[in-house]
């Protein structure tokens, strides 16, 4: 089945104030901050063995994970040791800086490279991870852009994911192609990239059908989708994009590390870090994996999902919602 969906106006992209904003208060809810407290905890103290101490527990409670808490709290014990650090603004602004170094190289946003016609994103994740409601928000931001879309059905095995994507094509204005349900997903796939390039398409957004990372047969299956597509396109897919669901905390990480040594990973989506997630888990696969981070998500709208950007989100980690970080003297203040 190939169709156009009827032309749409598109919002534009998400304002940026606005996202991080929403970032900020979403992150980290209550008192789960990595600094929350701390003024109070360093009321009349020097910063010490005891206090780093304190901030490697809540580093690994927030999933940060051992290795990168190792290496954050290595730099600031050095900080410490040169009597840099003297009260809790100063230690929080060294935090702050240890997590923007780890997490700048990995902020880099997903591009459309023109001289590829259609530029495809393959994308990938286990069952419930947001996949389906990601490419639709993708869609949004491309034809936004003023990019041509076509949205290609590859999760063959679940018909209510054929619908949902269909819904997202006549929000977005983009094309889509499916077949039936239990068709084979690279055929599907296969069918849509020359539609796409039959119709000039500049952008090709293929589902797939979630999968554990465990499911050695699925994770095979997913190889040879793109197989399929690099016989459409040896260069092809030009992004493998995969959407993990930050409320998984450590098993995210897993994750990410067998569907990149499956399919090479080439961006990654972080989605519902407004949920019970504890955010450290961005900071445990950057630090380890070293993949793009393209875009993370704070809630089901679409003004809700937006670039990554280190420095935002390593302050909202650490202070919280806007006008609760710690000042100098441990009492909640402007940000």
């Amino acid at each position: 089945m190939f169709r156009r969906a009827p032309e749409n106006a598109n919002a534009p992209v998400e304002d940026r104030p606005g996202f991080i904003r929403r970032l900020r208060n979403r992150l980290n809810r209550g008192n789960s901050w990595l600094t929350y407290d701390l003024g109070d905890l360093l009321r009349g103290r020097q910063i010490d063995a005891a206090i780093l101490e304190e901030l490697e527990t809540r580093l690994i409670t927030a999933d940060v994970g051992v290795e990168a808490t190792e290496r954050i709290l290595a730099e600031l014990r050095q900080r410490v040791a040169r009597k840099e650090l003297t009260d809790a603004r100063a230690l929080s602004d060294a935090l702050r800086q240890s997590i923007v170094e780890i997490l700048e190289p990995v902020a880099r946003p997903l591009r459309i490279d023109a001289a590829h016609r259609p530029f495809v994103i393959l994308v990938v994740g286990v069952n419930g991870s947001g996949k389906t409601t990601t490419i639709g928000k993708l869609a949004r931001r491309c034809t936004a852009e003023g990019h041509s879309v076509l949205l290609a059905a590859g999760d063959t095995f679940r018909a209510a994911a054929i619908e949902q994507l269909k819904v997202w094509a006549e929000r977005t204005g983009a094309d889509f192609a499916a077949q039936l349900s239990g068709a084979d997903p690279g055929a599907v796939v296969f069918d849509a990239l020359s539609a796409a390039r039959a119709r000039a398409s500049e952008v090709v957004l293929a589902d797939t059908a979630g999968r554990l990372h465990s499911q050695s047969h699925l994770m095979e299956e997913l190889k040879k989708v793109k197989r399929v597509i690099q016989r459409f396109d040896a260069s092809a897919p030009h992004e493998v994009l995969l959407v993990l669901d930050a409320n998984q905390g450590q098993n995210a990480l897993v994750q990410a590390r067998q569907f990149h040594q499956a399919v090479g990973v080439t961006g990654l989506v972080l989605t519902k870090l407004d949920g019970t997630a504890k955010g450290g888990i961005v900071i445990a696969i950057a630090n380890e994996l070293k993949i793009p981070i393209r875009y993370i998500g704070v809630g089901e709208a679409a003004e809700d999902f937006g670039e990554f950007d280190a420095a935002a989100f390593a302050t909202a980690l650490i202070e919280g919602p806007e006008g609760r970080a710690p000042n100098a003297a441990g009492e909640a203040g402007a940000a």
